[in-house]
């Protein structure tokens, strides 16, 4: 069992279930983020479960207080086993609305902040010559969509940043592991309180997943490292059907992209955390529970029996990529 987990926008969403999780299982567990009412209440969370926490102001967007705060973890706690990237913000809109100042932020917080993590982790796990990183991505990672440009721009330099430096931690026989975990869409509090553009209140493209599932995958990574894990069906229905049909997945989120993310409802006058953090207690859930699945076949099966488990699932999913084409392809016939 890893000792000291770190998390990175750990205090709400999939962070905030993640840390429940180990210290649930009574890892040691720091979190990082910005806002002081999620650390105190996540804090409190940590240790009513009878675990050692540590909360540590963040903005993960800067390097130095991210060796900051890494030292003091290793200070606090003791050395570093497990590093999880997970800290993001986000704008939505079309990419002609958003300014120069929202699209470097999104990429400082969603790129570099995990880039700088990397680098804090390493520093302190090479030496010592064990470790674990793990890298929160997402489907969008390899399949963007329309509305969230910088995000899934994010994602995809998460993506090429992480092969190049396994690569290179392979060259140099170090023996610390390296993984990323390819999300579906969650239901999270990102989408009451990211910077919206559209006019139209937002949801995750369902299928929606709560963020347990996730938080239990990352726990398992911990334990038993792999290269890439992708979770939920519809995540590797995208990921494949990108690789297969890219023209005809562009053409399809041209007319499903907007209205899978966009409600009827126009958007509430409320703050976002896009440069300053949002002061209140998020926890772990959005606003769709009565919609979000609780359990999962397809993330069971890719996070428990390893990349067995992943072929078997991309297998799966593919064959229902071919048949669910072929049955569009007849209507349109």
């Amino acid at each position: 069992m890893p000792n000291v987990v770190v998390i990175t926008g750990g205090t709400a969403g999939v962070g905030r279930a993640t840390t429940c999780r180990f210290a649930q299982a009574g890892a040691s567990v720091a979190v990082l983020a910005r806002g002081k009412a999620g650390l105190d209440a996540t804090l409190a969370d940590i240790e009513a479960r009878g675990a050692r926490g540590l909360a540590i102001e963040t903005d993960v967007a800067e390097a130095d207080q991210v060796e900051r705060a890494a030292e003091r973890v290793e200070r606090e706690l003791g050395p570093i086993d497990v590093w999880i990237n997970n800290a993001m913000t986000t704008t939505v809109g079309p990419v002609e609305s958003i300014t120069p100042e929202e699209l470097e932020r999104v990429t400082a917080v969603c790129y570099l902040g995990f880039v700088w993590g990397t680098q804090a982790a390493l520093a302190r796990m090479r030496p010592r010559n064990r470790g674990t990183i793990i890298q929160v991505g997402s489907a969008l990672a390899y399949r963007s969509i329309p509305l969230q440009a910088p995000y899934c721009a994010a994602k995809h330099a998460i993506h090429g940043f992480t092969d190049s430096l396994r690569s290179e931690l392979a060259h140099d026989g170090v023996d610390i592991d390296l993984c990323m975990v390819q999300l579906p869409a969650v239901n999270t509090p990102q989408f009451g309180w990211c910077r919206n553009k559209t006019g139209r209140a937002v949801e995750p493209v369902p299928p929606i997943f709560q963020p347990e599932i996730i938080a239990e995958a990352l726990f398992e990574a911990a334990w038993h490292p792999r290269r890439e894990i992708f979770l939920g069906a519809s995540s590797i229905k995208a990921i494949v059907g990108n690789k297969l049909v890219p023209g005809f997945a562009d053409r399809y989120l041209a007319s499903r992209g907007y209205s899978g993310q966009l409600l009827d409802a126009p958007a509430r006058d409320r703050p976002d955390n896009l440069f300053a953090p949002v002061a209140r207690d998020a926890g772990a859930h959005g606003a769709f529970d009565d919609r979000a699945r609780s359990r999962d076949l397809v993330a069971r099966i890719a996070t428990r029996l390893g990349a067995a488990g992943t072929q078997l699932a991309i297998a799966a999913a593919a064959a229902a990529l071919v048949i669910g084409a072929g049955a569009l392809l007849r209507r349109i016939a």
